[in-house]
This record gives structure tokens, sequence and C-alpha cells, in this order.
């Protein structure tokens, strides 16, 4: 994965407003993603295979929760219910999900690698940006490495097993990308100040539009080297 460079800007003080609603911004999706997450993987645990299986799915909720309760527990250090910051995402991770709606196990494994580590490319973008203690945050509730060998073995293995499955799981992902990044615009769109602490513009309304386009490059080849390691075709 690429490494993201980047610091407070000089000029914005934890304090200021602008900043502050955008950090709050960045919990409150980094919030809903986990508990929607959650959610998911919960009831996905059902349609495993295997009891193995449903154990490591099982496992991947219940982390997913745990990270939740982190983000909830942060942000009350800027005095900010976790219900108010999750609100003003509802509709675009909802949205996602209903779009994107696994139809076997697979696709929900996939899902977990691909969509899932295509929305934590885009708050490690942002996280590169904020303060020492949220950066820290962010970088612990978006490690993955245990869950991301799991899948990884578990997919390649069903594709050896049985090769026409590759052709159908590539097109879920191709779907997954193209469907988290139509969301990803819409945020960047939506949420000037969350945007703001990428373009380092915390500090007047706006964001730069061509700073947010590369970013969005970055989040696509990040997207391609999950779905090589997965044996699939981006």
């Amino acid at each position: 994965m690429d490494e993201i460079v980047g610091s407070i800007p000089a000029e914005t003080h934890p304090e200021d407003a602008a900043y502050r609603a955008g950090v709050v911004d960045l919990l409150g999706i980094l919030a809903y993603g986990g508990l929607t997450a959650f959610q998911r993987l919960a009831d996905d645990a059902a349609t495993a295979p295997t009891l193995a299986d449903q154990v490591m799915t099982s496992s991947m909720a219940v982390v997913q929760f745990r990270n939740f309760e982190a983000v909830r527990d942060h942000l009350w250090t800027f005095d900010v219910d976790v219900l108010d910051a999750m609100e003003p995402f509802h509709r675009a991770f909802d949205d996602y999900h209903e779009r994107a709606q696994p139809k076997i196990w697979l696709e929900t494994l996939v899902s977990a690698y691909v969509g899932d580590g295509f929305a934590a490319d885009f708050y490690r973008e942002i996280a590169a940006y904020v303060d020492a203690n949220t950066r820290a945050l962010v970088d612990e509730v978006l490690t993955t490495d245990r869950q991301t060998d799991y899948i990884v073995g578990r997919v390649r293995q069903a594709i050896a097993d049985e090769p026409a499955v590759g052709g159908r799981l590539a097109l879920w992902g191709r779907r997954l990308v193209g469907e988290a990044l139509t969301q990803a615009q819409r945020v960047a769109s939506e949420r000037s100040a969350l945007t703001g602490l990428i373009s380092g513009t915390v500090n007047r309304s706006g964001m730069d539009l061509a700073m947010i386009g590369r970013m969005l490059t970055r989040l696509v080849e990040n997207h391609a080297l999950r779905m090589d390691r997965l044996g699939l075709a981006s």
C-alpha cells in the first residue's frame, strides 16, 4: 500500500473550529463504517460454509465492534456523541450496502477485503493530516493483518478448488470499487470540513479538487493491488 505522508497544517490548531469539524467527521464516518461492518459480518457468519469460517467471520465482526467502541470513546474527548457524529454518513453507507449486497459467502469476504479496504485507504488519507492522538487511533482500528491473511488465503483456495468462481469474484470486486468510489466522491463533495483536512483548507471554505483527484487515483491503485493479492483480475 502506498505510504501517505502528511501533517497538521502549520496554521491549524486542534482548537480551530473548522479543524475540529473535520476530525469529528472523520471519526463519525469511521464509527459508522465499523458499526455497519460489524452488523454485516455478524449476519454473514451464519452463512459461512464451515465452522472454522463461522468462527473467523464472527471474530472479524467482534473486532469491528471494538473498533466502533474505540472511536466512540475518542469522540468524547471532543465532547461529541457518536450518534450525532455518524448521522451525516448514514445515507452514503446505506446506499453503498444496498447496491453492493453479497449473494454468496465468498463475495462477503471480497467485500470485507476490497470494499472495506478501499474505505480504510480513504480514512488513512485524511488521518495523515490530523493530530497525533487521532491518527494513532485511526491506525489502530484499521489494522487488519490477521483478517487480511485469512481472506486472501480463503479466496485463493476457493479459486484453486473451483476456477470458475474467480471470474465471478473479479466482477464483484470491480463492482465494489465502482460503488465505493461513487460514495467516496459523494462524501468528498458534501463534507467540506472533512476534505479540507486533506487539502489543507481547514481554515477556508471549499476544497482542492486536484488534490482530491490524486487521492482517488491512489485509492484505485491500491484497489488493484488488493485484487492481485486475491488472485483476481482488477
